[in-house]
């Protein structure tokens, strides 16, 4: 649950301000703090503070994003890491992140990046990114492992500039125990109706705390109602980590129940994910029940579709954008910038 959201009397660096002045916030009638509207936290933040996220501070009453221009690290993934699955199979992705982030989660397993509340990492503009993009030979990129709603001025200037040069751009954002999902919801609809972005779910199922068959099926009914039948759903293993090293791996049988619980529901394309080698890894055909897309991990292992993506043995029109990329068989994970 969210209470109000801690300030942290710190200025980064003391004395003056680096990166960018930022541009969601606004003053607070009737005080001299401002508030930061990048995320829904709100927080209201005085001269000399940062937010929760530790990168967002107000100097001499404007309100800066201190990383804009600086990532802690930069890592080629394959697309299916993300989770995405149906969107350009197979291809490379650079992905980035600075440090800071709004959520406190006590599983995270990017914490030393997350929960830095330092301006670090490596000074670059957005064309330099996209330049290290087309130098890796990726597709696209993704703005990841911690939540990058937090540094959004910069992550936009990096996709504009991105998309001109050809490239996909990938925003994994998380929401993890608020107390009132719909601002959620309403942002996912408000995307389908406003723009034409490929959209898919993930749910993290943490055992004890966050394994509810009910609030599964809840999810997949709106998702099924609101997104279509054909909007790949990940259930995702639990491994311990950071704060939550007491809790035991998700157990799998509990992912199987979650994703014939979303089946029920009329989910054409539902995955288990950190489970290699499960054969809900595999797309399947929701017209024949045929092996479409055989994975192994992340790597794609077998293709069984015709060049207009249609199931080689019923004909069936699966919901899978793009062709298999060329870099399938490429690696697809390493590291290029490390963290600093």
């Amino acid at each position: 649950m969210i209470s109000e959201p801690e300030i942290l009397d710190v200025r980064e660096p003391p004395g003056k301000a680096t990166g960018k002045v930022a541009e969601l916030w606004k003053p607070v009638e009737g005080t001299n703090k401002i508030m930061c509207t990048a995320c829904a936290r709100y927080c209201k933040i005085g001269e000399g503070q940062v937010g929760l996220c530790g990168i967002r501070g107000v100097h001499q009453g404007k309100l800066w994003l201190y990383v804009y221009g600086r990532i802690i690290t930069g890592h080629v993934d394959p697309i299916e890491k993300k989770p995405v699955s149906h969107y350009r199979p197979g291809s490379k992705i650079f992905s980035i992140a600075t440090t800071g982030c709004n959520w406190l989660c006590r599983y995270c397993q990017n914490s030393d990046i997350s929960q830095r509340r330092k301006v670090e990492g490596i000074e670059v503009e957005p064309q330099d990114v996209v330049r290290m993009t087309l130098e890796q030979g990726c597709q696209g990129l993704a703005y990841t492992y911690n939540q990058p709603t937090i540094f959004i001025e910069f992550a936009r200037d990096i996709g504009m500039m991105a998309r001109k040069a050809g490239l996909i751009n990938i925003f994994v954002s998380k929401y993890i125990n608020i107390p009132n999902a719909d601002p959620i919801f309403q942002t996912l609809l408000d995307t389908r109706d406003t723009k034409k972005i490929h959209i898919e779910i993930t749910d993290l199922i943490v055992p004890q705390v966050g394994d509810d068959l009910n609030a599964a099926r809840k999810l997949s009914k709106w998702v099924y109602d609101n997104l279509g039948p054909d909007t790949p759903i990940h259930f995702l293993r639990f491994h311990p980590d950071y704060k939550m090293m007491e809790f035991p791996w998700t157990p799998v049988e509990t992912l199987e129940k979650h994703c014939a619980v979303a089946k029920e529901e009329g989910l054409k394309y539902v995955y288990i994910g950190n489970v290699s080698g499960h054969p809900l890894e595999h797309t399947y055909c929701p017209g024949c029940g045929a092996v479409a897309i055989k994975r192994y991990g992340f790597d794609i292992t077998g293709w069984y579709l015709d060049k207009d993506n249609k199931c080689k043995k019923c004909g069936y029109q699966l919901a899978i954008f793009g062709r298999l990329e060329r870099t399938a068989k490429e690696n697809r994970y390493y590291s290029v910038l490390y963290h600093r």
